[in-house]
């Protein structure tokens, strides 16, 4: 049986020979893609039927974002029925070899006798839908973000998350539960701004009811994907680089909010999976995922799993998923005095930017021996908030032109007439799904959140401008998306409360400069930017943030406090700074 690529060429196929398209999408650490492959699609009648009577389409759902987005029945495996244009007709998951030969031949049967009448319906249901438009657009322009609408929508994401939450065992969800750590993050925002206890007692409930559960693989260390109960118990095997990326920052916020022992463990377990199992030595960033192995994970000691051999692992490198890594460890690096992490981190990072970014085309989403598919928003987003983290958290500079450029970039390429940002480049030869450009609140959030993080840095208001806009394009609907809302929530807060900023003057290398970075990051805030300038290197960026005395003040080095562009706080002793960073973050 013959698989095609998504391609102008398997369309052409399929117009040629009068033919519809099967697309098949797979997840690599799916168990039941694997069983479609390795069974259901060798069983002779199936294959018999796809080859006579289809062109067959199969792609990885995370190499493919794009196509999963749009053609995607709520799972993996997905069976898209499609035209020779790729508009939709139907979809399935998982069938057993007899009820997809039944499948494939209603599908057949149904598209050689309808096949033009479905084309024109297909034909007048696109023309009878007005072109996209994010969510927000038609309001966007006379939605203004103001303290007092901002303060309505963080309230509102906060109710919102602990009316859905779980009172028991934490997290969200019925039937599958996930820990939604960008939810967690935005608690312990609101817990730090307001006191309530309520919210950091459901904060330390879910992590610790997460690392009690069956979900936390406590000998290999790591989180499975999902659990399948309310208690995180019954958990799909598989695991992924970006959910345990996204909860090792969870674990390591609430051990610097918290001090709590276990967090620290769990954390550290996270740590050593990525690198014990994900790490590619040869380029030094990571691999996407490990595959479920049910008997694997049920084995009790290491000895007795390393008898039997560990789950394969998906080589592919995601550019997304390791800036998401990158950002995990450089927090690992601050929170756990751990600086093997930083380095590692920056190995990582230096390998995004040097394999898959593109000064014309932006941050390419996958590597697999070369790039592919450049310009998704995804990609564009969660890079934009590796090097800034790098920025702070490293204290290196050099990231921050990269930086300035891709946002630039991403800018120019992807933002929508309302204010948001689309998900894919413009393609004016797509076909299907793939014309319709989407706008997804998740990734719009995560991009506002780094603009915002930028004009901070750069002093530049071109880049909040562009930050408050895409918020603002949300501003209307936000509330249909329930708990998957909170990076917005997140987003809009940091637009509501600036960041506590510290700018540390003094020579890169330097102990003393060193000294009062790592007083500025170490106790935990709701929100902060940290920066290094070299009075020498960094002379560009010194003009910008006009500090007050002579640059005679900057020897050895010293560190100015400020909140929103106000009077500074100053000091050139790492022990006054945690005290003149929390006056500092209570003076709004």
């Amino acid at each position: 049986m013959l698989w095609f690529e998504w391609s102008e060429t398997a369309f052409a196929a399929a117009r040629e020979r009068k033919l519809p398209v099967l697309l098949f999408i797979r997840a690599a650490w799916c168990r039941w893609s694997r069983e479609m492959e390795r069974k259901v699609f060798l069983d002779p009648s199936v294959a018999r039927l796809v080859s006579e009577r289809f062109v067959a389409i199969r792609v990885d759902k995370d190499r493919r974002p794009d196509i999963d987005a749009r053609y995607s029945k709520g799972g993996w495996p997905t069976l898209a029925w499609l035209d020779d244009s790729g508009e939709l007709l139907g979809a399935d998951n998982f069938l057993e070899a007899r009820e997809l030969a039944a499948r494939l031949e209603l599908v057949s049967d149904t598209y050689a006798k309808n096949r033009d009448a479905i084309r024109a319906h297909l034909a007048r249901a696109a023309a009878a839908v007005p072109p996209l438009q994010p969510a927000g657009d038609a309001r966007a322009r006379a939605t203004t973000l103001d303290a007092a609408r901002s303060q309505q929508i963080v309230e509102q994401v906060e109710r919102t998350l602990l009316e859905t939450a779980d009172p028991v065992h934490g997290g969200w969800g019925r039937d599958n539960k996930f820990p939604h750590p960008e939810a967690l993050d935005f608690l312990l925002i609101r817990w730090s701004q307001t006191g309530d206890a309520s919210m950091l007692a459901f904060v330390r409930r879910t992590l610790r009811k997460m690392e009690e559960g069956e979900i936390h693989d406590k000998v290999d260390g790591g989180f499975y994907r999902y659990a399948t109960q309310p208690d995180w118990s019954g958990p799909n095997h598989e695991k992924m680089l970006d959910s345990n990326a996204q909860r090792l920052e969870a674990y390591l916020e609430a051990y610097q909010a918290l001090g709590e022992e276990s967090f620290r463990k769990t954390a550290r377990g996270i740590l050593g999976w990525m690198h014990g199992t994900l790490l590619d030595r040869a380029t030094r960033a990571f691999k996407g995922s490990q595959d479920a192995s049910p008997v694997y994970a049920h084995l009790p000691t290491l000895a007795a799993r390393r008898d039997l051999g560990p789950p394969a692992c998906d080589p592919t490198i995601f550019a997304n998923w390791n800036a998401m890594a990158v950002s995990a460890l450089l927090k690992a690096a601050v929170v756990l005095d751990e600086p093997q992490h930083r380095e590692q981190a920056l190995a990582t990072l230096d390998f995004v930017i040097d394999a898959l970014h593109d000064t014309r085309q932006g941050v390419f989403h996958y590597w697999d021996g070369t790039f592919h598919l450049p310009g998704l928003l995804t990609d564009q987003a969660y890079v934009l908030r590796a090097l800034i983290d790098a920025v702070q958290l490293a204290g290196e500079n050099k990231y921050l032109g990269v930086a300035r450029h891709l946002a630039d970039l991403t800018i120019e390429s992807l933002r929508s007439p309302g204010g948001g940002f689309y998900d894919t480049l413009h393609d004016p030869g797509a076909r299907g799904g793939l014309r319709h450009r989407q706008i997804s609140i998740l990734e719009n959030s995560v991009i506002a959140e780094v603009l915002l993080r930028l004009s901070h840095l750069l002093r530049d208001d071109d880049y909040a401008d562009a930050a408050r806009a895409t918020l603002a394009s949300f501003a209307g609907d936000y509330k249909r998306f329930g708990h998957f809302v909170a990076g917005y929530g997140r987003a809009v807060d940091l637009l509501l409360h600036e960041p506590v900023h510290v700018t540390i003057v003094g020579p890169k290398g330097s102990e003393a400069t060193r000294a009062l970075r790592t007083a500025a990051l170490k106790p935990y805030l709701a929100s902060r930017i940290v920066q290094v300038v070299d009075p020498v290197e960094d002379m560009e960026l010194l003009d910008r943030f006009c500090l007050p005395g002579p640059r005679t003040l900057f020897e050895p080095a010293r560190a100015y406090v400020h909140r929103a562009r106000g009077s500074y706080a100053e000091t050139s002793d790492p022990a006054r700074l945690p005290a003149l960073l929390a006056r500092t973050e209570r003076s709004e």
